[in-house]
């Protein structure tokens, strides 16, 4: 089996610019922002299921009960791969929402699912289509996968949504993924996790696209206790242990993440003004206002996506994400995360290039 994710390699090997509009994920934080010291780090500890004191942490931040924690090193993309493992078995029947985040596709793939797929229209601003849903879903369906906010458009899935999706799914008894990490950009404005609407669904989400804390790697699956503690012996398998170090400097970063949420309120709220000034002013892109989350998706009304984002990288060191790593050809990705100064010139960098093709 030959399964990668070419979206994940396109991020890793792409031209490095000076004006990053790719961005998905809050800007890094400076070490030194956590205020750390050398008694918060320790190269071992008791955490062979999990470290309890980040357990504990996670189950506050989440509204939990601790039992349906499973703590995880590899960010929200080892979560999503720990889910599905847990819940799926080879050949089983998995619809993922479509336009979506193509890792996602990659890993049902990976675990030999048979991949059918459900509308979340652009024209109906990336809403769930319930009927669409109902028609796809079959007594073979074991799990319906979704993200919210969406990926790409940030889009949130309220809560009576998930309910009927999940109706939906108990219908087949099925399960339903969606990942939630989009969702900790809405910080005190975001509503409660979807795993609270019942032992049917599981949540994935990580500290790395809300706060600047991607390099801690800090990542969590919410799931009913069972089904939780099937996911701790699995992983066994694929992680064994997670860095000890990073687990305590999680733990300090839950305990500060007041301060890092008035440090990405900052940068979302003026980089979100910015784009949506840029957004009045052009005819040649179709896009709703951005009001929350980390990205927006515009649709480029003329000219192709792949001449403007080889124009604005090769001539004007500025990066988007090309929409065909979301089944969008036509589209692009704009993240809201840059240093606001960097940002401000991202932007003005692609109105030259729109104007130039």
């Amino acid at each position: 089996m030959n399964t990668q994710s070419t979206y994940m390699r396109w991020a890793k090997t792409r031209a490095q610019v000076n004006y990053d509009l790719a961005l998905s994920g809050i800007l890094n934080l400076p070490f030194a922002e956590l205020d750390a010291t050398i008694s918060d780090i320790d190269l071992n500890g008791d955490n062979s299921y999990g470290y309890g004191p980040l357990i504990d942490a996670l189950a506050a931040h989440a509204e939990v009960q601790r039992d349906c924690v499973v703590t995880i090193s590899g960010g929200t993309s080892m979560a999503n791969h720990l889910a599905m493992a847990a819940a799926l078995e080879h050949g089983d029947e998995v619809l993922i929402e479509q336009p979506t985040y193509e890792p996602l596709l990659a890993l049902a793939q990976y675990f030999g699912a048979k991949v059918k797929r459900f509308a979340r229209p652009a024209e109906k601003n990336y809403r769930v289509d319930l009927d669409d849903l109902r028609s796809k879903v079959s007594p073979q369906t074991r799990l319906i996968v979704l993200t919210n906010l969406h990926n790409p458009s940030s889009a949130l899935v309220d809560e009576d949504t998930l309910r009927r999706v999940g109706e939906i799914a108990q219908s087949v008894s099925a399960r339903v993924l969606v990942d939630e990490v989009y969702l900790e950009a809405l910080f005190e404005a975001a509503p409660r996790s979807s795993a609270s609407l019942g032992p049917h669904f599981i949540a994935t989400s990580s500290l790395t696209k809300g706060y600047g804390l991607s390099g801690l790697r800090c990542g969590w699956i919410l799931a009913e206790p069972e089904l939780a503690q099937r996911m701790r012996l699995l992983h066994d398998i694929f992680g064994a242990l997670a860095p000890h170090p990073a687990e305590r400097l999680s733990v300090l970063a839950l305990r500060k993440l007041p301060k890092f949420i008035a440090r990405a309120k900052t940068i979302l709220e003026t980089n979100r003004a910015v784009l949506n000034d840029f957004y009045d002013s052009r005819e040649d892109l179709e896009v709703p206002r951005s009001r929350a989350g980390t990205t927006s998706f515009p649709r480029l009304l003329k000219g192709t996506v792949e001449n403007l984002y080889t124009l604005l990288t090769e001539k004007y060191e500025t990066a988007v994400v090309p929409g065909r790593f979301f089944e969008s050809p036509q589209q692009f990705r704009i993240g809201m995360c840059a240093e606001p100064e960097l940002f401000s010139e991202g932007v003005r960098r692609l109105g030259r290039a729109l104007d130039e093709i």
